[in-house]
């Protein structure tokens, strides 16, 4: 599997990833093939090659012919027939009709309207038409098949645009990045654009540290901007190891928190609320801890967009004042689940696969107990026996 992952430690913007698409090895007479497929005139897309304190890179230039484009208003139905009529792939028209959905709908909850009255202003002029379809159809060019990303870098302060000054990030931009792991460090200016900030959270599959890859290729996309950090979007684009390419490859947020000083019958309770929140896992490991206390170290791992629900439901349910939590790469074989008759009645059993090969069978331990107690038997033996059929 190709694997491209984008760290955004500068932010992000359409151009900057066609830069940095290309600055890893994309060319840009195959990029410009896959643009004319749309049939738009009176642009040109150039690549500059730039250095930004110390760090060589490319940057993408879309030169756009004010006096042809300029009068244009485009609506979202506009773009959609510009992509849908042209001739790229299908499945390249799909997503980049599918970007500017959800930047449509950004810019329609913003302003308090229907998505099909939005005049596209930054997100919609030609540039970023170029900048969408070029990056759907660069990965698409380049063999992608996984897009990966960091958390967004946003910036702070406030952006010129046409509504005026806007504070960063930009009110579209905050939409598209609700539910995405973002965050900013003081510098001034705006980082991820509404553009970027579409094309991300639209193709990326994850967010989160770099995941098990084989780095092939590095690229260097260049913002426009000159902020305190280098202005660049870099691109790590690779394979998965042979010996994990048939796992679902996957992040995971684990949460940690030491405990000397609770009643231990309250653990009960807080292993199954967070189970019923829909963590994929709690567990208790005893611990020594400062001036020879025994402690319990409390680890929740859950989806790293739950963190926050987990962590305030641990501070208001437990004695600890305070915990850690980190991102971490997480391996699994594909999981399936099949129901098979028995002298019992349907079971349902837990196939695990990797590839085409199932690796491993086991009964579902709730149905195991259910029979045990229904049947006035033992459950080493409930499982012993479902455990056998499973295997013939």
């Amino acid at each position: 599997m190709k694997i491209a992952y984008f760290d955004c430690f500068a932010g992000a913007s359409g151009d900057m990833i066609l830069g940095a698409l290309m600055d890893a090895g994309l060319p840009a007479d195959t990029l410009k093939t896959e643009l004319d497929k749309l049939g738009l005139t009176h642009y040109d897309l150039q690549l500059k090659k730039v250095l930004k304190r110390g760090i060589g890179g490319s940057q993408a230039v879309v030169i756009v012919d004010e006096d042809h484009h300029g009068h244009h208003h485009r609506h979202l139905s506009h773009i959609r027939e510009i992509i849908s009529t042209s001739t790229l792939d299908e499945a390249v028209k799909a997503e980049s009709i599918r970007i500017f959905q959800r930047l449509a709908e950004a810019e329609a909850k913003v302003h308090r309207t229907s998505i099909e009255k939005i005049h596209f202003h930054e997100v919609g002029a030609m540039d970023a038409i170029i900048d969408v379809v070029g990056a759907v159809a660069g990965f698409a060019a380049l063999g992608i098949q996984k897009i990966c990303c960091s958390p967004m870098h946003l910036g702070t302060g406030t952006v010129k645009c046409a509504h005026g000054v806007l504070p960063v990030p930009a009110p579209a931009t905050a939409e598209l990045v609700k539910g995405f792991p973002v965050y900013s460090t003081g510098v001034e200016g705006e980082l991820l654009t509404p553009t970027g900030a579409a094309i991300l959270t639209t193709l990326a599959s994850t967010f989160g540290p770099m995941p098990p890859m084989s780095v092939q290729k590095i690229g260097y996309g260049a913002g426009t901007t000159d902020p305190s950090l280098p202005n660049f979007l870099r691109v790590s684009i690779g394979a998965a190891p042979e010996d994990i390419a048939d796992c679902e490859i996957e992040h995971a947020a684990v949460i940690e928190t030491n405990i000397d000083d609770m009643n231990p019958q309250i653990y009960d309770h807080v292993i199954a609320k967070i189970l019923e929140m829909g963590a994929m896992d709690i567990y208790l490991t005893p611990v020594q801890m400062k001036k020879n206390r025994s402690g319990t170290l409390l680890t929740v791992i859950c989806d790293p967009q739950a963190v926050n629900k987990f962590a305030d439901f641990l501070l208001r349910e437990t004695t600890t004042i305070g915990m850690r939590w980190r991102i971490e790469n997480r391996l699994k074989a594909i999981r399936l689940i099949k129901k098979l008759d028995t002298r019992f009645g349907p079971v349902r059993f837990k196939y695990a696969r990797l590839g085409n090969e199932t690796v491993n069978i086991t009964p579902e331990y709730d149905d195991c107990k259910r029979i045990a107690l229904e049947n006035k038997i033992p459950l080493k033996e409930v499982m012993a026996e479902l455990n056998s059929l499973s295997r013939n």
